[in-house]
């Protein structure tokens, strides 16, 4: 690895490291550079990337142990093409794909699960990539990945490693084994939501509701393939049956290339004369009735899902699922707050004194609640397991919380007022009487 501390800045799609083989950097950098750093080589700079720290060209971040002030320049050994494939560097077209074809095989996800196969796999698909095209091996045989850099290829710009085998193999179906090329054009359903509004005690007990949801359902016309019946599907001319097509242009900044769906065929990779009643799409609207049961404890905002109740998905694919939202309608009376309910009660102030038994609302009834003597304004008491169950666990439930709010009349009678103005004279003299002793 080469450290050169320096000024200049480059960006991965802008100014190019120029290409140096590894005589070309002297043993003595002159002195007006001002670079006093020891230079060592572990790899030729042919078959490096080049990159600025801490602007990195091949998207790695620095290691925190290695790093220095001031820019630097690391030379950074790339793959071999040739030793992923397994081949000699004068090795044929036809020995290229031979290799190519055996390491696919046995690192293509859906054969090998061992950890790190996937990786392996679009390595390898890289490697073809490059060494079966005569132009981009050219290139890569004088100046490494440095190269294909400079000519506008970066590390994101290969070709998806699917499409490549799916191209040589026809899909896992070409191993005899039928699989992800018949996959990729299965189309999964939407999800559907439906809103559901619940009475406040149906939402606290749960409840079991008979909703209808419009739908789409699979075209019994054509079986859900959007084919008019007796016809065949052929490959689509636009794609090439992939499902995709790909858009180059030439910038100065490289070769951009845009993959996008084929319009012609939708992302199918075939055409076909579309079935007259669902018009090709495979699918047709209908309503159906669903029984949904509603679970304790519910609240607004609760989403329930039901699988498999959605769209039904194209070619094969999965059904999306129902989300049912929930909005629960609040009460008069009683107020919820979460697994908690709240009431206010009113208490007179001569009840608040001697105490009382009052009737209060619950999300069960009625239900007596005794008012201790002596209450003060504000006192909250508790009616325990009054509450909302805990949702999923009905066995467990929350409490009803009772503020007492004590009433104080703003008009008394005559005698009201006589009797409080004895009470009065009362707490006074038993007052004063209670101060004498204490001296």
């Amino acid at each position: 690895m080469a450290i050169l501390p320096c000024g200049t800045t480059w960006t991965s799609r802008g100014l190019q490291p120029p290409l140096m083989s590894k005589y070309a950097i002297p043993s003595r950098l002159p002195s007006h550079l001002s670079c006093p750093s020891r230079i060592k080589m572990s790899q030729p700079l042919s078959s490096s990337i080049l990159s600025w720290d801490p602007l990195h060209v091949n998207g790695t971040a620095p290691r925190r142990s290695s790093y220095k002030r001031g820019n630097r320049l690391i030379v950074r050994a790339a793959s071999d093409y040739y030793s992923v494939l397994g081949v000699s560097k004068n090795a044929s077209k036809s020995e290229i794909k031979s290799a190519y074809r055996k390491l696919a095989r046995s690192y293509h996800p859906d054969v090998n699960k061992e950890p790190g196969a996937e990786q392996k796999f679009k390595e390898i698909s890289n490697a073809y990539e490059v060494l079966s095209d005569d132009e981009k091996r050219s290139i890569y045989d004088k100046y490494g990945e440095a190269g294909l850099k400079g000519a506008g290829m970066g590390m994101g710009d290969f070709s998806n490693p699917f499409d490549i085998f799916e191209s040589l193999f026809g899909g896992m179906g070409g191993m005899g084994m039928g699989g992800r090329g018949s996959r990729s054009r299965t189309v999964d359903g939407e999800d559907l939501v439906y809103n559901l509004v619940l009475d406040f005690k149906d939402a606290i007990f749960g409840v079991e509701k008979e909703i209808e949801i419009s739908r789409l359902e699979a075209c019994g016309t054509c079986n859900g393939s959007g084919a008019k019946p007796g016809t065949t599907p052929t490959k689509c001319s636009a794609c090439g049956g992939q499902g995709q097509v790909v858009s180059s242009a030439r910038t100065p900044m490289g070769i951009f290339q845009q993959v996008s769906t084929c319009s012609a065929c939708g992302g199918m990779g075939e055409t076909s004369t579309p079935c007259n009643t669902c018009s090709g799409d495979g699918r047709v609207r209908k309503s159906k009735r669903i029984s949904l049961k509603v679970p304790a404890g519910v609240d607004s905002g609760s989403r329930l899902r039901v699988r498999s109740e959605g769209n039904a998905g194209r070619r094969g694919g999965s059904p999306g699922d129902l989300f049912v939202a929930i909005d629960v309608l609040s009460d008069p009376v009683l107020k919820r707050d979460d697994t908690n309910i709240l009431y206010t009660c009113k208490v007179s102030y001569i009840d608040a004194i001697l105490g009382t038994t009052m009737k209060i609302p619950t999300v069960d009834g009625m239900v007596d609640l005794k008012i201790p003597s002596g209450t003060q304004p504000g006192t909250t008491l508790v009616m325990a397991k009054k509450g909302v169950p805990l949702l999923n666990k009905p066995s467990m439930r929350g409490d009803q919380l009772v503020r007492v709010q004590v009433e104080i009349p703003k008009r008394l009678s005559d005698d009201e007022r006589k009797l409080i103005e004895e009470l009065a004279n009362l707490n006074k003299a038993t007052a004063t009487s209670t101060a004498n002793s204490r001296r």
